[in-house]
């Protein structure tokens, strides 16, 4: 491997805390990992990891040196791209981070339909429902669907709304009623979008009439494939976005209720670490995506 390769291979071994993860993101075997990182401390002189059984962890000097080196590696990412640019190519790695429940609903369409059109570009793709930020952790572009963003550090791109509704089964709702109120919802079991705590707070408004619900039950979780399923098993009720819930909607296993009854907007929003200039490839990809969420299957 050449320098600039192990410095890349260093940063990668940083981002995941692992051996095993980095050789994942640049399609390497972690033994191979293991004897390029153990050759470029022994050419620096020093131990730039702290290895345990259970994860990789930067020393002083290693973050030090990640942190000097990590707007070098972007820099000349950003001049590859702009020679590529100007010889008509669209390639180069793409580090993505995605919510789970969009990134395995929508993602294998999306990035198959995008390499037809840019063979050159390579994806190393992380999911997490946690916000991620994507200065600290490295990512090149990370998709959220949140609150109107107010992140100064990061740029943004706010591409469409993302409905909310809530929604239960009909058995429940047999079982338990029909909620015709904001307010009959504390008595209901309401699932909370919440691994933390047992209890979340839902702001819905009608009209000029603003209610904040309690709503916690007898099962919370950060996952909104999870809740929807939940839901659909008579569990209880959960507001989620809309497209979380199609399929149980078309299906009837789960119906919408409280219609008038409007939660604060989500945005489906691309977050990118602070270029001067988006490389071409980061364009191209987030005009993809928009196209893909407003027109081929709209998330609003």
């Amino acid at each position: 491997m050449g320098e600039i390769e192990d410095l890349r291979l260093f940063l990668a071994v940083a981002r995941a805390r692992s051996f095993v993860g980095a050789a994942r993101a640049m399609a390497m075997t972690p033994p191979s990992v293991t004897r390029a990182i153990a050759a470029l401390e022994d050419r620096l002189g020093v131990q730039l990891f702290v290895r345990t059984t259970r994860r990789v962890s930067l020393t002083a000097a290693g973050a030090a040196y990640a942190a000097r080196i990590t707007p070098l590696v972007r820099d000349l990412a950003l001049a590859n791209d702009e020679l590529r640019e100007r010889h008509g190519e669209t390639a180069g790695l793409i580090r993505l981070n995605a919510p789970m429940t969009f990134g395995l609903r929508f993602l294998p369409d999306i990035l198959a339909q995008f390499r037809v059109l840019y063979p050159g570009v390579t994806f190393s793709v992380t999911l997490t429902d946690r916000f991620v930020d994507s200065v600290d952790d490295s990512f090149d572009l990370a998709i959220r669907i949140s609150r109107p963003p107010r992140d100064t550090l990061s740029i943004w791109r706010k591409i469409c709304r993302v409905e909310r509704i809530l929604a239960a089964s009909p058995h429940y709702l047999k079982r338990q009623g029909i909620p015709q109120h904001a307010d009959d919802l504390a008595q209901h079991a309401c699932i909370a979008h919440d691994s933390d705590a047992q209890a979340e707070t839902w702001e819905l408004r009608a009209g000029s009439t603003l209610r904040r619900i309690r709503a916690g039950g007898h099962i919370a979780t950060n996952n909104g494939d999870l809740m929807a399923g939940l839901a659909e098993s008579g569990e209880g009720i959960v507001l989620l976005p809309r497209f979380m819930l199609e399929a149980g909607l078309s299906s009837g296993r789960v119906q919408q209720i409280l219609p008038d009854w409007i939660p604060p907007e989500l945005w489906f929003t691309l977050y990118y670490p602070p270029y001067d200039r988006l490389p071409v490839r980061l364009t191209q990809f987030s005009d993809f995506v928009a196209d893909y969420v407003t027109r081929v299957r709209p998330l609003g």
